[in-house]
């Protein structure tokens, strides 16, 4: 019996010996530890009220903004829909065009009347009556008269079911505008347009939905939405194109009006957060030495200009004289102020920038920029970038619901692809042009 034992445990040990194990699957990467940080914001978040939860949300926005895009997307895999953090990673996802792994929860987004007919098959659902809020009056006019003319053309333009419209001058007192609309019986306003009027009425909940024109201190209360061409925006989108060419040292060059210095302050500070080294000079006529200096020490492979026409056509030969030339060229959408002739804007050509795709392309249901100027002089000129700001104002007042309910979607809109954000906030994703022949010509992406 024993040698029967010991024949059995001999057997035991040699089939224990042929057995295979399988290896533990490896633990999935932790976490980058900018997204820890910002779950530790994200997480009380909801309870802050006023300048601290605007300055939370700051904070959780810069620390996303510096996470490259495969971690930024593997993070945001790993994240439940439900997750505190989700709605800003969806935010900067949204921002660099990338998908979303998980759709939003924005199922309480009401725009309008609950007893409007149910959407067409694309989602088309405008309001019943609706208040264009905009500063008819006064030293803002002249940019209303180009929202406001553009909204028009989008709807006398549209085949489809649109809602009653009125006016509203917002000179004499937002609040009180706003009230009058709502006195009315509307059922959804767009506007106001002005920063600080934004804000008056983003402090509360509005008596209206709102689809706001421009943004402020404030986030938009539940059930309102904000859009904008601000500077801050094109600076996103400015930089986002020079990541994704994967540069490592950009050259930048400024003008000195408010909107060149936005825009250069938030290009700037995103592609420093990603680790991009940025030389800063400030626009000058005769700058040929600087940017030799900055050439011979910087060594920089791109070049980013924030000018209006008349001072790019001043600074491009100076590049070429300080051996900058061959270097890809990018510039804000200020660059096309003051161009128009070929002839002189030649020296421009191969300079990428962010634009309204309506300038330069047909999109498809809406007037072109020609047969619109043929009507309009808001419709050309400076004032055309706020004319297809009014088209995509009112794109925005039949399809903001369906952005809403499909977080997923985008609009093909006047000004750019267009999406909703979990906090209200219209998503802009701009076309680019480049200057070929003096003439800003589309291009498909932002990577020479």
């Amino acid at each position: 019996m024993a040698l029967i034992r010991s024949a059995s445990l001999v057997l035991l040990l040699a089939l224990a010996g042929c057995t295979t194990v399988a290896p533990k699957a490896p633990p999935p990467p932790p976490y980058a530890a900018a997204t820890v940080q910002a779950q530790a914001l994200a997480a009380g978040h909801a309870a802050l009220t006023g300048p601290a939860r605007r300055d939370n949300a700051e904070a959780i926005l810069r620390l996303l903004a510096g996470l490259d895009d495969a971690t930024l997307t593997r993070d945001a895999a790993r994240l439940s829909a439900n997750d505190p953090l989700y709605p800003f990673v969806a935010r900067v996802l949204q921002q660099r065009g990338l998908p979303l792994p998980h759709p939003l929860s924005q199922s309480g987004f009401r725009f309008g009347a609950a007893d409007r007919p149910p959407a067409a098959s694309d989602g088309w659902r405008p309001p019943l009556r609706v208040a264009v809020l905009l500063p008819l009056t006064g030293p803002q006019a002249p940019a209303a008269a180009a929202v406001r003319d553009g909204y028009l053309a989008g709807y006398y333009s549209s085949n489809r079911p649109r809602p009653q419209v009125r006016f509203y001058d917002t000179t004499g007192g937002v609040r009180a505008a706003l009230a009058r609309a709502a006195a009315d019986g509307n059922d959804a306003a767009v506007g106001p347009l002005i920063r600080e009027d934004v804000d008056a009425v983003f402090t509360d909940t509005p008596p209206l939905p709102l689809l706001a024109l421009n943004r402020g201190e404030h986030m938009p209360p539940e059930g309102s939405a904000a859009f904008s061409l601000s500077p801050e925006d094109e600076g996103v989108s400015l930089a986002e194109a020079l990541l994704e060419g994967h540069y490592r040292h950009v050259l930048l060059i400024v003008g000195d009006d408010d909107a060149q210095r936005r825009t250069a302050a938030t290009a700037q500070a995103r592609l420093q957060q990603r680790n991009v080294q940025v030389s800063r000079l400030a626009y000058a006529p005769a700058m040929t030495d600087a940017l030799t200096s900055a050439a011979q020490q910087a060594h920089p492979d791109a070049v980013l200009l924030l000018l209006k026409g008349a001072q790019a056509r001043v600074v491009v030969p100076q590049l070429a004289l300080a051996n900058l030339a061959g270097l890809p060229r990018y510039a804000g959408a200020q660059i096309t102020q003051g161009t128009g002739n070929p002839t002189q804007d030649a020296a421009l050509d191969g300079t990428l920038f962010p634009t309204e795709p309506w300038l330069v392309q047909r999109i498809p249901g809406l007037p072109t920029q020609r047969e619109a100027a043929a009507r309009v002089d808001t419709a050309q000129g400076p004032a055309a970038r706020l004319f297809a700001f009014g088209l995509d104002a009112w794109q925005l007042t039949g399809m903001l619901e369906s952005l809403a309910r499909q977080p997923r979607a985008a609009l093909t809109g006047a000004t750019g692809r267009l999406s909703l954000d979990a906090f209200g906030m219209v998503v802009r994703r701009p076309g680019w042009s480049r200057f070929s022949g003096g003439v800003p010509v589309p291009v498909t992406n932002a990577t020479p």
